[in-house]
């Protein structure tokens, strides 16, 4: 059974930081790129970030493009995504998935987790 484990969210003031944490189980891990997505009930899913199975390619939206940062941990089955000079409007839940398509906002077929909250206070 594949499970998405999601953690690290909470409450920060604009200008802050934050580390989110993916953990993944119930399949090969480093056979499959990785993505994190966000949701807020206005705007519904936005794709944020993906990296490719090996962790050496990496894409953002443009909306995050040089404040956050993904990684992974093949060994660990984890994947990261560092959340850097956030925003108000970065305030979402987030979710990291798989088989969700670079750049599509919404993949009906792919796997999430629980989500972790983050919310920036102005």
């Amino acid at each position: 059974e594949v499970r998405l484990v999601e953690s690290g969210g909470g409450l920060v003031q604009a200008g802050g930081s934050l580390r989110l944490t993916c953990f993944a189980s119930g399949f090969v891990f480093s056979d499959y790129a990785i993505s994190w997505v966000r949701q807020t009930p206005d705007k519904g899913f936005e794709w944020v970030s993906g990296i490719s199975n090996d962790g050496e390619y990496t894409y953002y939206a443009d909306s995050v493009k040089g404040r956050f940062t993904i990684s992974r941990d093949n060994a660990k089955n984890t994947v990261y995504l560092q959340l850097s000079n956030l925003k108000t409007e970065d305030t979402a839940m987030y979710y990291c998935a798989k088989d969700w398509i670079f750049n599509s906002n919404w993949e009906p077929m792919a796997y999430r987790g629980q989500g972790t909250q983050v919310t920036v206070s102005s």
